[in-house]
Parts: structure tokens; C-alpha cells; sequence
């Protein structure tokens, strides 16, 4: 079983930025793919962006160029810097660990 808890949601104004991370538990996190997926009220839960053991990344076509994922072995830990934020990205976000373990999501909401 492993166990992830993400931070760094929030409030914040259009154009703003926020890092989000991801903390997981366990041996084995430097083998696992991690990614970042989010649902909006009344929308089904999408992928934002992966990133696999070896590093490499994917991304929805609505976060290219804005948002990046990255990870840190060391840590346990995989980030979500969100740059050029629209109210669009308001959602609840969810980190997804090995293809199969979910946290319990961080709420960001983007306004003016």
C-alpha cells in the first residue's frame, strides 16, 4: 500500500502560479510513474501531466507550455509547478502513484 498526500493547493488570481506536491510512501517510488490528474465540479477526473521512472513527461494538450511536472527521488516526493493559471484550472487535484494509488486531492481555485 502506499500512502500520498499532496499540499500547495489554494486560492490564487489568474496569470498566478502555484507548486503543488505530491509526498508518497514506501521503497519504491523511484520505479513508480506519478501523475497529476484533476476533476472539476460536475466534469470527469482528466489527466494533467505523468512523469515516468526514467523521467519522461506527458501532458494534457490544456496545460502544454504552462505547467510542469517533475520529481524528486530523494524525497519521495513529485511536484506540479502551475504557471499562467486560468479560471479553467480550478479543480480538485489528485496525485496517482503505480497506475493505481490515489490521494485524497488538493482543491485549487483560480479567481479574481
Amino acid at each position: 500500500q502506499v500512502q500520498l498526500v499532496e499540499s500547495g493547493g489554494g486560492l490564487v488570481q489568474p496569470g498566478g502560479s502555484l507548486r503543488l506536491s505530491c509526498a508518497a510512501s514506501g521503497r519504491f517510488f523511484s520505479t513508480y510513474t506519478m501523475g497529476w490528474y484533476r476533476q472539476a465540479p460536475g466534469k470527469q477526473r482528466e489527466l494533467v501531466a505523468a512523469i515516468t521512472s526514467g523521467g519522461n513527461t506527458n501532458y494534457a494538450d490544456s496545460v502544454k507550455g504552462r505547467f510542469t511536472i517533475s520529481r524528486d527521488n530523494a524525497k519521495n516526493t513529485v511536484y506540479l509547478q502551475m504557471n499562467s493559471l486560468k479560471p479553467e484550472d480550478t479543480a480538485v487535484y489528485y496525485c496517482k502513484a503505480h497506475l493505481i494509488y490515489w490521494g485524497q486531492g488538493t482543491q485549487v481555485t483560480v479567481s479574481s
